[in-house]
């Protein structure tokens, strides 16, 4: 029996890379799967499907309230509950690397929009189910750049920020209703290796030499961490931010 059987997980930005990672590790421990995206996530609801998992198809746009709002109205009434959310969904891939002086104010506001207002108005919109279960697990994914002050990805950098004081004052307002909120940061996932190629020519290799574990870090790397925290093993954890960048940078 899974860690997660019976229980039903919400994954923004499921469709591809970590955010599949992710899906495939909670079928694996007996969880239901919304997979929620901007482009219709049927492919990964199909793999988990024809792994015997449980899974639903929802396209949402996490910068929009109503789009939140009935992701997790098609949850419910699929599932009837909301166990897990995981706030991955991120405006990333397309980040124009510049100087912050050349960062358009367009381009801040989507990073803002995506990365900071989507998981508030997910983990919003989930809130009332959890609230009345009593129990509920929230995930929010930061990111090493924070720690490192990466130049030329100031307006990513800033809003993957705001998501650490997100999880602690959630955490505080949530936590006597049983509910768990907590930070992962990852390190760099070369998952997209055109964009790699293109903007990030020879950092991955400056990155794995810094690592206690000298290779590339790949999406599984952070499964494990991830089923902690959405699972009973965590249950007095809260308001905490859990690197998983291969001894990289430390506490």
């Amino acid at each position: 029996m899974g860690l997660l059987e019976g229980k039903v997980a919400i994954v923004t930005g499921g469709a591809r890379g970590i955010g599949r990672a992710y899906c495939h590790g909670f079928a694996r421990e007996g969880a239901a799967v919304v997979v929620a995206d901007l482009r219709m996530p049927s492919g990964t609801v199909s793999e988990l499907e024809t792994g015997g998992a449980e899974a639903l198809a929802v396209e949402v746009d996490v910068a929009d309230e109503a789009s939140t709002e009935a992701m997790a109205a098609a949850a419910l009434d699929r599932f009837g509950r909301i166990d897990v959310l995981v706030n991955n969904a991120a405006f990333y891939t397309t980040v124009t690397k510049s100087r912050f002086e050349d960062i358009s104010v367009e381009e801040w506001d989507l990073a803002f929009a995506v990365n900071v207002r989507g998981p508030w108005l997910c983990a919003r919109a989930v809130s009332p189910t959890m609230r009345a279960q009593r129990s509920g697990k929230i995930v929010n994914i930061a990111s090493m750049t924070v720690e490192d002050g990466t130049p030329e990805f100031l307006h990513y950098v800033a809003s993957k920020a705001a998501i650490v004081g997100l999880t602690r004052s959630m955490a505080r307002e949530m936590g006597n209703d049983g509910i768990a909120v907590n930070t992962i940061t990852p390190d760099y996932i070369p998952h997209d290796k055109e964009y790699a190629s293109q903007q990030w020519e020879g950092l991955n290799a400056w990155i794995e030499g810094d690592r206690c574990f000298k290779r590339e870090q790949v999406p599984e790397d952070l499964v494990g961490t991830l089923i902690y925290l959405a699972s009973p093993l965590s249950d007095f954890v809260s308001g905490q931010n859990i690197r998983v960048n291969g001894g990289r940078r430390f506490a």
